[in-house]
């Protein structure tokens, strides 16, 4: 098996720099049971990117990042008015903001030839193409992001968390697309719920580490896309850790009756 090393390293730095804010937020976003946020908030971003590319902006240019940017802070804030008003109905706002953003994002490619490629290009992303640049632009924004949360941390409010959360996903949904991006927040918290961070922030950034470095090696040696290959490692690193924590509650279970006796 001849895998290029050296093209997958941008791919896996990336991939670190995504999981840097991804993991925190996904605990937050479990906790508050809001678990489909990040979907609609990264359907927005992509609403962002698609008008830009309808209007001929240059895709790896400023405008679009800004039209990306801008979607997801306001489709962010809107969702974030709704919680206020709306609370017991969250989900459902969070869901139909998610198809109604998918759905305008059809319509303004409806008449593009390349439409379809470029919307399944945003779904499954590009991250095996990052380059150093998407790279540096991203840690920059991780750097900051990640400043933002150890200053607040669980002390951050309806609306900061809804535009962090927002900021992040724009960095992150353009390099890896939408299914990674949910798989990164949610598949982690997940498996490591109910730890402390402490614990459970290490545990989930090496875990997480350790399937995009397998996703794309796999990716790369069986000329697979790389995004479907990350998200499906994930989800068995996720299964893995959720049935070692179950067998470590076993153990010490079984311990302890056999201590009482």
């Amino acid at each position: 098996m001849n895998v290029p090393l050296d093209l997958l390293l941008w791919p896996f730095a990336v991939g670190v720099l995504v999981l840097a804010t991804h993991v925190p937020l996904g605990r937050r976003v479990l906790a508050r049971g809001i678990i489909f946020l990040d979907l609609a908030v990264a359907q927005f971003a992509v609403l962002g990117v698609v008008a830009a590319h309808a209007l001929d902006l240059a895709a790896a240019g400023w405008p679009t990042q800004f039209a990306a940017a801008a979607a997801a802070l306001a489709g962010a804030a809107l969702l974030a008015a709704c919680e206020r008003r709306w609370p017991e109905i969250q989900e459902a706002l969070i869901g139909s903001s998610f198809v109604v953003a998918a759905s305008l994002a059809v319509l303004l490619l409806a008449h593009d030839p390349h439409g379809g490629e470029h919307l399944a290009g945003l779904m499954s992303g590009q991250v095996l193409w990052a380059t150093p640049a998407q790279a540096a632009q991203l840690a920059v924004l991780t750097v900051m992001l990640g400043a933002i949360l150890a200053w607040r941390g669980e002390r951050l409010g309806g609306l900061g968390f809804y535009l962090v959360f927002a900021l992040a996903i724009t960095a992150s949904v353009q390099l890896v697309g939408v299914y990674l991006v949910f798989a990164s927040l949610i598949l982690p918290a997940l498996a490591l719920r109910g730890l402390p961070a402490r614990a459970a922030l290490p545990a989930g950034w090496a875990a997480g580490a350790l399937a995009y470095a397998a996703g794309l090696v796999v990716s790369a040696a069986g000329d697979w896309p790389a995004g479907p290959a990350i998200v499906v490692a994930l989800a068995l690193g996720a299964a893995t850790l959720g049935l070692a924590r179950r067998f470590a509650e076993i153990c010490q279970q079984v311990a302890a009756k056999g201590r009482r006796r």
